[in-house]
């Protein structure tokens, strides 16, 4: 058994969860909210929780000094491993190009040259980042290979460097296979999808219209099934379109995006939450910023029903930040979700759409993540924009974030 840890001196400690403690409120939100608070951490879990002057005994004691403390934030939709850089798209998109699915196809060139020593640094770069910036848990995404031995690598560094690794063979048609969609189609539902399933946490198809349609999402979700791995979808993103109603039916973990929904696709969304299902609205503000598409109404979805988390879906083209706060932040400003609202997407909404149970909140027998704010409040996530208030990151009890990003001496974006 490793020494417990007393972590004291938190001015506010938001939980992530509405499950009461001691001393604390529970907002209209469901925000439970313990001021003048303290935690005690043994074996990388929350051990105690409450009010510091009833905090019990420990072997070491860290005081933070008056700071808010909130759950670490679960990152349930990032694509980090690729090389190459798109700035210049970003740049066409800003002065009048409409954002379209086409740009993936250079990311995907860029990161078939690269090799496995340049993607896992790039990877462990980016989980720094996201570290330094208070999240926790990561799920990653391939669809930048899709060849059968390039999607095969990036399953495989996504499962050793992420907590979640997801399948996106189905990210686009690659230029070889334009003239052949049935074939490629074919391909990951076969070869492909069998050489990945063993690093396989998930599988993920882009159901869009440009990318992969009904019939073709079909067929490799069912063959998902077929090798017993859950499923999600990037749904509805560009336009209206089948993907929230699959992602419900096939009992997906998440329909990700979500920015064009119809009445339908939200009491889809809602109906399946109350009926049990786990299927979550995972929105992407960071997208919409960087498109400058519109944004989903998150408040209509949570007021619906739905179960509702907040990712960045880092990449190289649609989305590049790293920034769980950054888009906690436009989720308030642009998506009407209160500050409470968006702070349990970001956390216990993140832990459900990848069905974790032991992350996203903090509560006795949780895994110890946490992020320390240099302010007083969880508000300050929204009110203080683009200010850098994590000062640490803990993961299981022990800071991450700091010295562990890798330095290889290497170019990500050649």
């Amino acid at each position: 058994m490793s020494d417990s840890v007393l972590v004291t001196g938190v001015d506010e400690l938001a939980t992530g969860s509405p499950q009461p403690v001691e001393n604390g409120s529970v907002d209209e939100d469901g925000l439970c909210i313990l001021r003048g608070a303290a935690l005690v951490v043994q074996d990388g879990r929350v051990a105690w929780l409450g009010p510091a002057d009833r905090a019990p005994a420990a072997d070491r004691c860290i005081d933070l000094g008056g700071r808010a403390v909130v759950p670490g934030f679960v990152d349930s939709h990032a694509h980090l491993v690729f090389a190459g850089d798109r700035a210049a798209e970003f740049e066409a998109r800003m002065t009048g190009t409409p954002y379209g699915a086409g740009g993936i196809r250079t990311t995907v060139a860029a990161t078939r040259a690269a090799d496995d020593e340049l993607l896992r640094g790039n990877v462990r770069r980016l989980v720094g980042e996201m570290a330094r910036q208070g999240t926790t848990t990561i799920e990653c995404k391939t669809g930048y290979g899709l060849t059968v031995g390039d999607e095969a690598r990036a399953i495989r560094i996504a499962h050793e460097e992420c907590d979640a690794a997801t399948f996106l063979g189905a990210h686009v048609v690659p230029a070889e296979y334009a003239d052949r969609r049935d074939a490629y189609v074919d391909l990951v539902r076969g070869p492909m999808l069998a050489a990945c399933a063993p690093y396989a946490d998930y599988v993920d198809v882009f159901c869009e219209h440009g990318a992969f349609d009904e019939d073709e999402t079909r067929l490799i979700l069912d063959a998902a099934k077929g090798h017993g791995l859950a499923v999600r979808l990037h749904a509805n993103q560009l336009g209206h379109g089948p993907g929230v109603q699959l992602a419900v039916e096939y009992g997906a973990a998440s329909a990700d995006h979500c920015t064009y929904l119809s009445d339908e696709d939200i009491a889809a969304l809602a109906g399946a939450t109350s009926a049990g299902s786990t299927t979550v609205a995972t929105l992407l503000p960071g997208v919409e910023f960087s498109t400058r598409s519109p944004y989903p109404d998150a408040r209509r979805l949570i007021e619906a029903g739905a179960t509702v988390a907040i990712a960045t879906d880092c990449n190289p083209g649609s989305c590049y930040t790293s920034s769980m706060p950054f888009c906690i932040a436009l989720a308030v400003r642009e998506m009407r979700m209160s500050p409470a609202q968006a702070l349990l997407a970001a956390t216990l909404g993140g832990a459900r759409a990848l069905r974790r149970t032991d992350v996203g909140h903090l509560t006795v027998g949780a895994r110890a993540d946490f992020a320390v704010l240099d302010a007083p409040s969880y508000l300050h996530l929204a009110y203080r924009p683009g200010v850098p208030l994590v000062t640490s990151t803990f993961k299981a009890g022990t800071k991450v974030g700091n010295d562990e990003v890798e330095s290889n001496g290497l170019n990500p974006y050649r």
